[in-house]
């Protein structure tokens, strides 16, 4: 038997969609969806204040940290050369990223939704290979439209559903930079809206008809519902609290179900673990080491961003701007994370599947 083929059988002994993560993930995106259709139903609106405070919780308290372990589980047996080159790369992305939006505020808003959308669709398509399966996705283009509709939940559905919420976030994020600056395109929002959910309603069947002719069986099975849940999920929460609560509720216990699926030994060697050998002690006293340098990078590239955008808060209350300041800069350090942490790591990359 070669190699490959027992790596293969390997992958596929190790398969299931079963796993702890997975049945909390779709648990939980199923509970908040049921209880905000209930409030609606009711008449009930939960206050705008609270929304954002859901939205911080999530997406600092517990989200961030997830993101700093994945790139930790992917560099920790890589060489020294290679470590620096990644920090270095992905510090010349935070840089583009961060000039690209000081130029022209509007495409740098529209790269920070691409970024969203990117995240969650392509590291998506990466749990559902560790996972469940991708049998029924036989083709690039499938691939590519799978992630394309499980990321375009994120972004795409609010925008239909959640129209006035997104436009308002969306004007503070690029009032960072230039106040008003996104009101000269608010006459093609009227547009926009119906051809955003003509062509993203198009995608979602042609996702989900395409693997059931080309594959059914129960990898489809799961793809379908997950997606299907995503979209509701999305079109019956309230923006601000569907995003804050998405990534630590799906992306990141998901990503925690691939990693602990995949059983193939990582790439690198012993010799170069940043968390040391079998010793306990070394392990906790290096493994507390990178926490703390890893909270003093982001904290200083936070205030970098903080320092160099010209209206931090949006000349807005301290609740909507910390909003708006927290999602650009959560998208400058997301675009590294997933074009230098993925597709330009191509020996392993935060979502690694063998």
């Amino acid at each position: 038997m070669s190699a490959l083929s027992a790596r293969a059988i390997s992958r596929l002994s190790h398969r299931t969609d079963n796993h702890p993560s997975l049945l909390l993930s779709r648990v939980a995106l199923l509970v908040v969806a049921v209880t905000f259709a209930a409030l609606a139903a009711a008449g009930v609106s939960v206050p705008m204040e609270a929304q954002m405070v859901i939205y911080l919780v999530g997406m600092i308290a517990l989200n961030l940290p997830h993101g700093g372990y994945e790139h930790v589980a992917n560099l920790r047996r890589r060489r020294p050369d290679f470590r620096w080159r990644y920090v270095a790369v992905y510090l010349a992305a935070v840089g583009g990223f961060l000039g690209l939006l000081l130029v022209a505020p509007v495409a740098g808003l529209a790269l920070a939704v691409t970024v969203a959308m990117a995240k969650g669709g392509l590291g998506g398509v990466k749990v559902l290979d560790a996972t469940s399966g991708t049998d029924h996705l036989q083709t690039r283009a499938q691939r590519l439209l799978a992630a394309g509709v499980r990321g375009g939940s994120v972004m795409l559905v609010p925008i239909v559903f959640w129209p006035e919420t997104f436009h308002a976030f969306s004007a503070l994020m690029v009032g960072l930079v230039e106040p008003g600056g996104l009101a000269p395109y608010a006459a093609y929002f009227d547009v926009t809206r119906p051809v955003i959910a003509a062509g993203y309603g198009l995608a979602l069947v042609a996702h989900i008809g395409l693997g059931y002719v080309r594959g059914g069986g129960r990898s489809w099975l799961v793809d379908a519902g997950e997606t299907l849940l995503l979209a509701a999920y999305f079109a019956v929460v309230p923006v601000v609290v569907a995003v804050g609560l998405y990534f630590p509720l799906w992306y990141s216990t998901r990503q925690v179900a691939r990693a602990q699926t995949v059983r193939e030994p990582p790439v690198g060697d012993d010799q170069w673990d940043l968390l040391g050998g079998d010793d306990p002690t070394t392990t906790a006293l290096r493994a507390w080491g990178l926490l703390v340098a890893g909270a003093m990078a982001t904290v200083a590239v936070l205030a970098v961003v903080y320092w160099a955008v010209p209206n931090p808060f949006a000349n807005s209350t301290l609740l909507a701007g910390a909003v708006a300041f927290w999602s650009i800069f959560i998208s400058i350090i997301a675009l590294p994370h997933v074009v230098v942490g993925s597709l330009w790591d191509r020996e392993r990359g935060i979502w690694y599947v063998p």
